[in-house]
């Protein structure tokens, strides 16, 4: 297969990439701050974690699916049908009923969602070379740090001056300039070949986590219904193992994992799909319902995490320089536990610009690591086998951010049920489901401090997975060894 394009043609294509790639960017944190008044319309407050987690769930599993059949089929159908699938849905979600129903219609958008990273990252590689590719690679990370910026502020003004549907149909026009650039520019010779699709492995890994996401959110339901989703997880997680060993192109490479960079990057993104995420979900929550301020300080405060990630990627390469790789890919990740750890200093009285400090504070941390692991898997494996290797960090750190939104709701949950008698719970939830949602908490001075500690808790296990993180950078191999060359950075990467 082989990309045609002229020099203005390419310019073109990286404005429908930066187009699909902010839409995906700016989901997460725009509905992360508009979530408290979306339950509070519907109820249903059990279910908060299920919105972030079912457009997780389809992202993820469906991630290594589209990477395949952009393979065998092409780059502009398999990206235009994921964009016009995740519009679909993006539809549907404005016209919800309930909880229930925006879950199921923010599955769709994830399965929509799966297609647009992997696939524009690796038409960023067909588009340009190693030299330049580093450049424009740049302009989407500073576009996909830029949007996650512009998210929480416009859904906190969209929340309170217009309506929550609009935080999903914003994406529309966008979306469909985006898909006009890709059919009108995007020009390509696919060879006709025949690559077996793992299907039956995709299956039965969206059946695997499912059933687990299942157990870690709805730890306090039935017994029966944790051993039934325990069994068919051991049941389904073991017949996906036994099929990626005899697939001929499996879903999930288990040599390639075997890798010892490859293991401990893709581990590293991993909890950093957990750390983003938990404090995607999880700050709002209590810049609103115990400090009590509005959506628009909320989005603020968890604006400065992002903002902290462009900046760093921006010096990444002058760390390199100064300290080497490890040594600035261990500087930079210490950095992770010192940002939570200011979250566990958070009282009623606070200011939100302390949060703000720590949630900048991840940020770098969160920066640096993930782009420094990016390039050590990119550069050590030959060409044929980046896009693999790419979609393995891009699958880690988007189960890491599934299981992190079901783990920090139910810590949440449990929280509620420890620090309170039922009764207290009892007003909790309703404050929670009323429309008014977390700004009605504010009068019930018994319900804030129940909040607080319950939130707390939950920091407490951001701030134990940041730890972790920092950690996993100490075990990355920087320089390799066997067929693995050492890493070089090129120059046009910290341009």
């Amino acid at each position: 297969m082989s990309v045609h394009a002229t020099p203005r043609q390419r310019a073109y294509l990286v404005c429908a990439i930066m187009m699909s790639t902010f839409m995906v960017a700016v989901e997460s944190t725009i509905v992360a701050t508009a979530m408290p008044s979306i339950v509070g319309r519907f109820g249903g407050f059990e279910h908060y974690s299920w919105v972030f987690s079912s457009f997780l769930l389809a992202q993820t599993t469906t991630t290594v699916i589209y990477g395949k059949l952009a393979d065998i089929f092409g780059r502009k159908p398999a990206l235009v049908g994921g964009i016009l699938l995740f519009l679909i849905g993006s539809v549907m979600c404005g016209f919800a009923w309930s909880m229930l129903s925006l879950v199921a219609f923010r599955l769709l958008q994830g399965i929509g969602a799966g297609a647009i990273q992997p696939i524009t990252i690796t038409l960023v590689g067909d588009l340009y070379r190693l030299e330049e590719r580093g450049k424009v690679q740049g302009f989407v990370a500073s576009v996909w740090a830029g949007s996650a910026v512009v998210g929480p502020l416009v859904g906190g003004l969209l929340v309170d001056y217009a309506s929550w549907v609009w935080i999903f149909w914003m994406n529309i026009p966008i979306g469909l300039l985006a898909v006009a650039g890709f059919c009108l520019f995007l020009h390509e010779q696919v060879e006709a070949r025949e690559s077996p699709i793992d299907y039956p492995g995709a299956v039965l890994l969206t059946i695997a986590i499912g059933s687990l996401l299942l157990i870690l959110g709805e730890s306090g339901g039935s017994v029966w219904l944790l051993i039934t989703c325990g069994v068919v997880f051991v049941l389904s997680g073991a017949a996906f193992v036994w099929q990626e060993r005899r697939a001929a192109e499996p879903i999930v490479s288990f040599d390639l994992w075997r890798r010892r960079l490859l293991a401990t990057c893709n581990t590293t993104a991993l909890l950093l799909g957990v750390l983003l995420i938990g404090f995607t979900t999880i700050l709002p929550l209590y810049v609103q319902g115990v400090l009590g301020y509005s959506p628009i300080v909320a989005g603020l405060t968890l604006t400065m995490l992002i903002l902290g990630w462009p900046i760093s990627v921006s010096q990444s390469a002058r760390l390199f320089r100064a300290f080497g790789i490890r040594g600035a890919l261990r500087i930079v990740s210490a950095i992770l536990p010192v940002g939570a750890g200011i979250m566990l200093f958070l009282t009623p009285g606070s200011h939100p610009a302390l949060a703000g400090v720590g949630s900048f504070l991840v940020g770098i941390g969160m920066g640096t690591t993930s782009f420094t692991c990016i390039v050590l898997i990119q550069e050590s494996v030959e060409w044929s086998m980046r896009g693999s290797a790419t979609a393995s960090n891009i699958f880690a750190r988007n189960l890491g951010s599934v299981l992190g939104a079901t783990v920090a709701g139910a810590m949440l949950n449990i929280g509620l049920a420890y620090y309170s008698t039922p009764a207290i719970a009892g007003r909790v939830h309703e404050a929670l489901n009323q429309p008014a949602g977390l700004a009605g908490m504010a009068a019930d001075a018994t319900s804030v401090t129940v909040f607080d500690q319950a939130l707390h808790l939950t920091f407490w296990g951001i701030f134990a997975v940041a730890l972790l993180t920092a950690a996993a950078t100490w075990l990355i191999p920087v320089q390799l060894s066997g067929r693995d060359k050492p890493i070089e950075v090129a120059p046009s990467l910290g341009e």
